[in-house]
């Protein structure tokens, strides 16, 4: 009897012990409103990402002749996501190639990583280069560090200026775009159309779910041009054994395949990203687009 009595007594200590211990602290939710006044810039909450759009709307760059519009191919942003206790942040910066430098040793100066450097379309005037970035920390520091390092370049902050209205004949037929997708999309400024499409696997980064909306996605860009025409940009986000075959799809159709390359350092799958550019009928370059598209593991 006085074994058992021990052992009911052991049991309620255990029992008692785990009404009484201390449940896991949550981290509390970011104050993206620090993080806005951190960049200077305003921001959106998509899901469980906090993205803030910096584009380059200072420069005046064509690509063979054409010229592009700041949302089309030149949108520089930050992407913030809470992970357990601390934040992550990823993104891309379009630089000038002399702000490369200054802007680099910024970001590692204010504990942000350079994940790659590079061009995303040829015969740029003037030329432009990508930075792409990342960090785990607090958000406000992170962001903090990035409105820093990027002081040394010519990146718009405050305000942004008044969207221009779309000139005459400059118009897409953005129903015909989709329907020729078999996606849906949205405009992004004027005479500026986008469609995404999420890989169908889970894409992590040292444990980290990376979302769609920190630019883990093929973007397809359409910018109308004159005499109907609508040049395209954007990138496909593939598996290495995706790349060929996509690149041979975009080829086959006229569409030039401008860059092949990694973004980040430490995703999983590994994942590559080609950049294209061409200027054409829009139904035919969505044509083009969708049979490329047919060759990877997207979201339906």
């Amino acid at each position: 009897m006085k074994l058992r009595a021990i052992r009911e007594a052991i049991v309620l200590a255990g029992l008692i012990a785990g009404l009484v211990m201390p449940m896991p602290i949550r981290a509390a939710e970011p104050d993206w409103k620090a993080v806005e006044q951190a960049l200077d810039k305003p921001g959106q909450l998509q899901g469980d990402v906090f993205r803030v759009g910096m584009p380059r709307s200072d420069l005046n760059v064509t690509v063979r002749g054409i010229p592009v519009k700041a949302p089309f191919a030149l949108g520089s942003y930050a992407a913030f996501k809470q992970v357990g206790d601390h934040a992550m942040v990823m993104g891309d910066l379009v630089l000038l190639d002399q702000e490369v430098p200054g802007v680099m040793s910024g970001l590692l100066a204010g504990g942000l990583e350079a994940t790659a450097v590079h061009n995303h379309l040829n015969e740029m005037s003037p030329h432009v280069t990508y930075m792409h970035y990342s960090g785990h920390g607090d958000p406000v520091q992170m962001a903090q560090a990035l409105r820093k390092a990027l002081a040394v370049s010519g990146t718009p902050f405050g305000a942004s200026p008044p969207t221009p209205a779309p000139t005459a004949g400059s118009t897409l037929d953005t129903k015909l775009i989709e329907q020729t997708l078999g996606r849906a999309g949205r405009e992004i400024g004027p005479g500026v159309f986008q469609v995404t499409a999420p890989r169908a696997e889970t894409i992590t980064e040292r444990g980290a779910v990376l979302l769609p909306a920190m630019g883990v996605v093929t973007v397809l860009n359409f910018q109308a041009t004159d005499q109907g025409k609508a040049a395209v940009t954007g990138d496909f986000v593939l598996l290495d054994g995706e790349v060929n075959a996509v690149a041979k799809a975009l080829r086959q159709h006229g569409v030039d395949v401008t860059a092949i390359h990694n973004h980040a350092l430490a995703d999983s799958p590994r994942l590559f990203y080609m950049h294209f550019w061409a200027n054409d009928d829009p139904e035919k370059l969505a044509r083009a687009l969708k049979s490329a598209l047919d060759q990877t593991n997207s979201r339906k």
